[in-house]
């Protein structure tokens, strides 16, 4: 294949894929997310749920979140990612739906935990379904790309949820936000394909050639037999706690981000939306400029531990401005927000690089649910700090000190090593440096 045939090849792929796996995660992001907006605009209040149960609630997505990572991973490398993808958008599009019509917080806690339940087989499945299409010189930008769909639901959300609120309250805002996944579905189904040896937009050497790269990236690589012998691995349980300390702070940011900037004096919901939104620019920037160096550059660790340090030192530099310097603090928590955010794209490209494809997407579905205890941690112990304190100085040292131990967590995995090592640990470490 010459040059100029290869760069369309290449093309193909990232302008076809990854609007559509883009668009698709960020349904799923904008009905965890958007929650944090109704509990700041009155849903506390209507359905008498008290803080330690709004934070509870917040809280029990990522629950259900935990128990099916691994499943859902198992079923998209052996079986289908785009059936499973399929099924989760119309599962969680009702369930988000669901959530603007009850009046019971009791059937508010069923929808939140199988929301999460619904929504924890998507991002292993999307990281497998981009581990057939991309190769490692490509794949934090692609990794990237999809986990995107995160800051960006956030910043557009954060604006249209803080109007939906205002103009037809926070019931319509679920149900209007809950329908574009279920009609999305059907464009996924009929877009993508699970490899590349099944879509007919691909000729025939294009289809052999890309098979061929990913297949060579598999036989450096020491074969392990199954999860339990991958979960075992010193790194992974490394990297499960590094996201789990890592998750803490995102989230604890994310769900109470508005409800933070509420407690400023004269803040409307629509001027909260707005100034929610702006910590997302910075975190898009970042995750894109992150992403591409780290595959210029094939080192994976160095783009990840200096943000998370970076995020740390802003939450506490926001803890000590305190409540009276909201400005200073704000643009504290933006740094804070883009930082957290940057190293996605190179971290979740380290597993496909050291483990087979029989146990890569396992591996990285046991990370991510150790991501979603984290996450379940954050969001309920941030609320739960706040409503506690009648502030939020002691939320910002949890985070600040959550983000502190993932990014030495983080530096500790691996040694840089010369590609030339034969080693399965050095192939190992030169993924990590």
């Amino acid at each position: 294949m010459n040059n100029s045939n290869k760069g369309g090849f290449v093309a193909s792929r990232w302008l076809r894929l990854m609007p559509i796996v883009f668009v698709t995660y960020s349904l799923a992001y904008l009905d965890r997310a958007n929650y944090s907006f109704g509990a700041a605009a009155g849903m506390a209040k209507d359905l008498h749920i008290s803080a330690g149960m709004s934070s509870l609630l917040g809280a029990l997505f990522f629950l259900g979140y935990f128990f099916f990572q691994v499943p859902g991973a198992h079923y998209a490398e052996n079986k289908s990612a785009k059936k499973l993808v399929f099924g989760s958008l119309i599962l969680w599009g009702l369930l988000a739906t669901a959530t603007g019509i009850v009046h019971n917080v009791h059937f508010l806690i069923v929808i939140r935990f199988c929301l999460g339940v619904v929504e924890s087989a998507v991002m292993p499945a999307m990281l497998v379904f981009l581990s057939h299409w991309f190769t490692k010189k490509e794949r934090s930008r692609a990794n990237t790309f999809l986990i995107l769909g995160n800051p960006v639901t956030v910043l557009w959300m954060s604006i249209v949820s803080g109007y939906l609120v205002s103009a037809v309250g926070w019931r319509w805002m679920f149900i209007i936000e809950g329908l574009p996944p279920i009609i999305w579905a059907f464009f996924w189904w009929k877009l993508v394909n699970d490899k590349p040896s099944e879509t007919n937009w691909l000729t025939s050497q294009e289809k052999k050639e890309l098979e061929s790269a990913l297949h060579e990236e598999q036989k450096g690589l020491k074969p392990v037999k199954n999860y339990g012998e991958a979960f075992r691995s010193p790194l992974v349980i490394r990297l499960c706690l590094q996201y789990f300390f890592w998750s803490i702070g995102v989230y604890g940011f994310v769900m109470w981000l508005p409800s933070i900037i509420k407690a400023a004096p004269d803040m409307s919901m629509v001027a909260t939306g707005w100034l929610t939104s702006v910590p997302y620019v910075l975190a898009v920037i970042g995750m894109l400029t992150a992403s591409y160096f780290s595959d210029k550059t094939q080192n994976r660790k160095a783009f990840v531990w200096p943000f998370l340090m970076v995020g740390a030192v802003a939450f506490y530099a926001s803890y000590l401005l305190g409540a009276d310097h909201f400005w200073i603090s704000f643009i504290l928590l933006i740094i804070a927000g883009g930082a957290m955010y940057a190293p996605y794209g190179p971290f979740f490209a380290i597993m496909p690089e050291i483990l087979p494809r029989n146990v890569s997407g396992g591996a990285m579905a046991l990370i991510n649910s150790m991501g979603a205890l984290g996450s379940f941690a954050g969001s309920y112990i941030v609320g739960y700090l706040n409503s506690f304190t009648g502030g939020f100085g002691a939320s910002y040292i949890f985070m600040a000190g959550s983000l502190l131990l993932s990014a030495i967590l983080t530096m500790t995995v691996g040694r840089s090593r010369k590609p030339a090592e034969s080693s399965t640990e050095g192939k190992l470490e030169v993924s990590t440096r």
